[in-house]
């Protein structure tokens, strides 16, 4: 059975549920529409991942980050963005992002990167 926790989030459910299929063979995959819901998921059991879209209804994917960092997350961190100028190198370094992934997506970069991060 899976050990590693890995919460998506994305207000897209195709999103999501591509990222369940894609990862839930390997790990536990818990989806959230919103950082409410992700923040509600974290405070429940620790993860061992986030993957979030920067554009998430009321608050970005990035002050989403804030709080988590804010809240004691020290785990993995991987962003994605439609658009790359969005997303500034220093809030990369600073918020401890992994790695930052723009769409469309290369899903078969993505699942090798996120075994790396995880191994």
């Amino acid at each position: 059975m899976p050990e590693k926790r890995i919460v998506i989030v994305d207000d897209d459910e195709s999103i999501r549920k591509t990222f369940f299929l894609l990862l839930s063979d390997k790990y536990n995959v818990y989806l959230a529409r919103d950082a409410r819901e992700a923040l509600a998921r974290f405070e429940k059991a620790p993860v061992d991942m986030i993957i979030a879209d920067l554009r998430l209804p009321q608050k970005s994917g990035l002050q989403m980050i804030v709080d988590f960092r804010q809240a004691g997350y020290q785990g993995r961190i991987i962003l994605i963005s439609a658009c790359a100028d969005q997303v500034k190198p220093d809030d990369l370094q600073r918020l401890r992002i992994d790695r930052l992934f723009i769409k469309p997506l290369d899903l078969k970069l993505l699942t090798e990167t996120i075994d790396n991060l995880l191994s």
